[in-house]
């Protein structure tokens, strides 16, 4: 295995293998540089170029699995850390990739272009048969084989960079990002196929992510970063506007199947958001889902939709008016084209669960509450005030249908709307429904009036104008279908050329007609009159009968009797029933939970023989491209070296080789060339010289001795020929100097004229400026001294205020130092007790007592003269000194004054002061004062 490159040695290794059209050897260079385990602990500088290049010649090579697999390396490298260097790899690939396609088809209509430059070529036999064969044109041809690799290859870019996206919630953005562009050229290039597995990856990834979210939640904890967290509102919002994407782009390609998919995708993450979607998408995904059911044909739900969507337009404040008036006339249009007869036939009623099953789902897809139907769509329009924004002909139609219904006249007042309604291309969707809504309300009416009438009749009443256009045979069809499907009871008399409405007094009701009857029929009347009798009969036992009243009243008692005897026993069979679901329960689990261990225990017995399996292929793959690699790093050595052999002996122009046909020859043969060309060229140069030095002197002299007068001649003819050009640049410059002091001197002569004007203008305005600067010089100077006088006023009330304050605390000191001393004196003329350890040294307490109190201080008596082994006194400073905290000379001045703080405290009782220490030092300022 070849040692670990540094990085940015690996870049420079890789640009000298392209130089040399190594390409494939600098892509392998580079993706073993990804691969390696030691790239993890460089630096996402270093690797992010490498990524790029490696990226770029990928591209360029159309190496679609390797930049796939060194994609997923250089996740696990950064995915941890710099996750934004991936994003920026991921940008540049797809880049890259769409590019190459611009550049195929730029490359491929060039081709058609220059093919069909010659007009007047005849067609190739190999043309001929190709066309004979195959209806592919030249251009089909040209892009199947110029644009269509380069097309799978950008489908493959795509698939691979969703799968390295697809499981980091880091990434979701720039996932969505690319399902975007995916979609974009699904839709632009027409790939439906594609289209179809974009799709059902994007629906294994929402699987997979669900996976992951729930085993990591059942789980101890995840061993993915960052997973995809399906219940952050962020995510889900993503994911939901990703498939809103993918349901508008199915409906563009009308992929049908693919677009319902995506409706039940949507359906499903709105029922898990948490957050409501916006306004403007709900519309556009209702606007889908109609789309949608009026291609399936499922008329009823089609306008539920378009319901569905109009609400949502109305919320809208800033719709235009006419999108509101094109909005509602298909809302009404759709409401009014619904079927009034079921769909099923009579054989089909074993399909009505089916049926249900399949109308619950679809009202599910659309947010209703119940399943929708003709007339509460009609009513919930006309409830939205729709009448009076649809288009008039829309208005009148709904009158003729639903308002004003009249077999007799409704073909002369449907014919002026059939025209208009007809020439809209939006509306023709509607026609062929619509039409079959008016065959049925027709023949229901006329079964309601007529008993029998003529075919002809009826034909001419069904008849209507283009698009609503249907010949005898379609119409009588449709009334063999009326009549399997029990909406119809008449008979067809081709012999009398008559219909002869039927009316069955026992059959059951046919499906009740949308819309008013004119009246009741003979057998509708005899078809229910037993029915109501019985039901009135029973009424009237139930009230005046007390026989049937008594009966039930036991009956409802024995009930009671029972219920509340058997409840006990039914509630003891539901608990050992739920105790016995709950036993299975816990069995089914642990047999699950068994059988899920050991499918993880195979599973990963599987993965890991796989895992070994892949090292081992990938070991030998490996040291196969290793070896292939060194084999052409060896052969591109040799065949640079025979190169420069060779570019250094043609530039020396020894011999002349070919540099590009170096095949049979090698350095050895080269320099064999070389030594016996210079061999060669040596001889002749001496056999030349030989021949030059037999020539004798003399000629050689005659030469030039010929050549002197021709020399002479030369010289004079060159010595006339410069007199002459240097006479004519002589004159040329005198004459240019004399026009351009001509011009000059006219220049000066017309401005001598304004030269006085120019002198009083100069110095009227000298003037004004001196006196602006005048006056602003004063004004300066004004303004300073005002500003100097301020100053200097400020100052001194400054100085005037500080020196008051500091005179204001000095005195304040003053007379709180003076307090203090006063009430220590009073302090120490009073009697003090007897306290031990007042007397310091050997002296005894009557000597040392104090003399007894008298109505009048005593003079104070003069200091004891110092120890000579303490010349400072007592240790401690005097408690009532009084130290200036303002001054700091008198700190300095005292140096054994301020060791310990001074107590001013004035508020402490005479008794809690001791008495002063015999022997200690006394102020003068503090004797005899009271």
């Amino acid at each position: 295995m070849a040692p670990f490159a540094r990085p940015e040695n690996v870049l420079k290794r890789a640009d000298e293998l392209i130089a040399v059209d190594q390409s494939p050897a600098a892509l392998e260079l580079l993706y073993e540089t990804i691969s390696s385990k030691r790239s993890r602990n460089v630096s996402q500088a270093f690797l992010e170029p490498i990524m790029l290049r490696f990226v770029e010649l990928s591209v360029a090579l159309r190496k679609g699995k390797v930049v796939k697999d060194g994609l997923h390396q250089y996740k696990k490298i950064v995915q941890m850390t710099t996750i934004g260097s991936l994003e920026v790899v991921v940008k540049k690939f797809l880049e890259l990739s769409e590019a190459k396609v611009a550049e195929a088809q730029a490359t491929a209509q060039q081709i058609v272009i220059d093919a069909d430059e010659d007009l007047e070529a005849a067609d190739s036999p190999e043309d001929l048969l190709m066309s004979t064969v195959s209806s592919e044109q030249n251009k089909d041809r040209t892009d199947r084989e110029v644009v269509t690799p380069w097309l799978k290859f950008l489908w493959e870019a795509y698939r691979s960079t969703l799968d390295v996206l697809r499981n980091n919630s880091r990434l979701e953005v720039l996932y969505k990002q690319v399902v975007r562009q995916a979609f974009d050229f699904c839709l632009k290039f027409t790939r439906k196929t594609e289209f179809r597995r974009l799709c059902e990856l994007l629906r294994g990834h929402l699987q997979t992510a669900a996976a992951q979210a729930k085993a990591s939640a059942t789980a101890a904890g995840s061993t993915q970063p960052n997973p995809i967290d399906l219940s952050d509102p962020d995510t889900l919002q993503r994911y939901l506007d990703t498939r809103f994407e993918q349901l508008t782009v199915a409906v563009k390609l009308e992929l049908w199947q693919e677009a319902f998919r995506s409706v039940e995708d949507v359906h499903t993450l709105l029922t898990v958001s948490k957050r409501p979607a916006k306004v403007s998408t709900m519309a556009n995904y209702y606007e889908n889902v109609a789309r949608i059911f009026i291609v399936s044909g499922n008329h009823l739900f089609h306008a539920a939709a378009w319901s569905r969507f109009y609400s949502l337009v109305l919320q809208a404040r800033s719709v235009p008016e006419s999108e509101l008036t094109r909005i509602a006339s298909l809302l009404l249009l759709s409401a009014l084209s619904i079927p009034t007869f079921s769909q099923q036939s009579r054989s089909g009623l074993v399909d009505q669960d089916e049926q249900k099953h399949r109308n619950t789902r679809l009202t599910g897809l659309l947010n209703l509450a119940k399943t929708p139907s003709r007339e509460m769509l009609i009513k919930s329009a006309l409830a939205k005030n729709v009448l009076s924004h649809v288009r008039p002909e829309i208005r009148e139609l709904y009158k003729v249908l639903e308002v004003e219904f009249h077999p007799l006249s409704i073909k002369s007042r449907l014919e002026p709307l059939i025209n208009k309604i007809g020439s809209d291309e939006t509306y023709k969707p509607y026609i062929k429904p619509l039409y079959q809504v008016i065959l049925t309300r027709l023949f229901q009416q006329l079964s309601q009036v007529y008993k029998t009438v003529k075919l002809d009749f009826v034909i001419d009443l069904a008849t209507f104008p283009a698009p609503f256009d249907a010949s005898a045979i379609e119409i009588e069809k449709f009334i063999v279908a009326g009549c399997q499907k029990g909406e119809f009871a008449m008979r067809l008399d081709h012999v009398n050329s008559s219909i002869t409405f039927v009316d069955h007094i026992y059959d059951a009701s046919p499906s009740p007609a949308y819309g008013a009857s004119l009246q009741a029929t003979p057998a509708e009347i005899i078809r229910t009159q037993l029915s109501r009798l019985g039901k009135s009969l029973h009424t009237a036992v139930a009230t005046v009968d007390p026989v049937y009243i008594n009966e039930q009243a036991r009956i409802k008692n024995a009930a009671r009797e029972r219920a509340a005897t058997g409840l006990a026993r039914e509630n003891a069979r539901i608990l050992a029933r739920q105790d016995l679901l709950e036993t299975r329960k816990k069995e089914a689990e642990a047999e699950a939970a068994k059988r899920e261990e050991e499918e993880a225990k195979a599973r990963a017995l599987r993965i890991q023989q796989e895992q070994l399996a892949e090292q081992q292929r990938l070991a030998e793959d490996h040291k196969r491209r290793e070896l292939e690699r060194i084999k052409r790093e060896n052969d591109a050595i040799r065949e640079n070296e025979k190169r420069k052999l060779a570019e250094e002996i043609n530039s020396k122009g020894i011999i002349k080789i070919d540099v590009n046909n170096l095949e049979d020859l090698d350095t050895q043969k080269l320099r064999t060339l070389q030594v016996q060309q210079l061999a060669k060229e040596t001889q002749d140069l001496n056999e030349r010289l030989r021949i030059i030095g037999r020539r004798m002197d003399h000629l050689e002299r005659a030469y030039r001795m010929e050549e002197v007068p021709i020399w002479e001649q030369d010289a004079e003819a060159q010595q006339a020929r410069d007199k002459k050009v240097y006479e004519a640049r002589n004159q040329a410059v005198l004459t240019n100097s004399k026009v351009v002091f001509e011009e000059r001197l006219a220049l000066k002569n017309r401005l001598e004229r304004i030269v006085p004007d120019y002198v009083t203008l100069r110095k009227d305005i000298d003037a004004k400026h001196a006196e602006l600067l005048a006056a602003q010089k004063a004004e300066n100077e004004k303004k300073l001294a005002e500003a100097k006088a301020r100053r200097v006023e400020e100052f001194r009330q400054r100085r005037e205020r500080e020196y008051r304050e500091k005179k204001e605390r000095e005195e304040a000191e003053r007379r709180r130092a003076e307090e203090e001393a006063r009430r220590a004196e009073e302090e120490r003329n009073k009697p003090q007790a007897y306290r031990p350890g007042m007397l310091r040294g050997g002296r005894t307490a009557s000597a040392s007592a104090s003399p007894p109190p008298s109505s009048a201080p005593a003079p104070a008596a003069a200091p004891e003269p110092r120890k000579a082994s303490n010349p400072f006194g007592a240790a401690r400073p005097v408690e009532t000194k009084i130290v200036d905290t303002t001054s700091s000379a008198a700190r300095k001045s005292n140096p054994f004054g301020a060791a310990r703080p001074v107590d001013t405290k004035v508020d402490a009782k005479p008794e809690d002061k001791p008495a002063p220490k015999p022997g200690r030092y006394i102020p003068p300022s503090l004797r005899n004062r009271n």
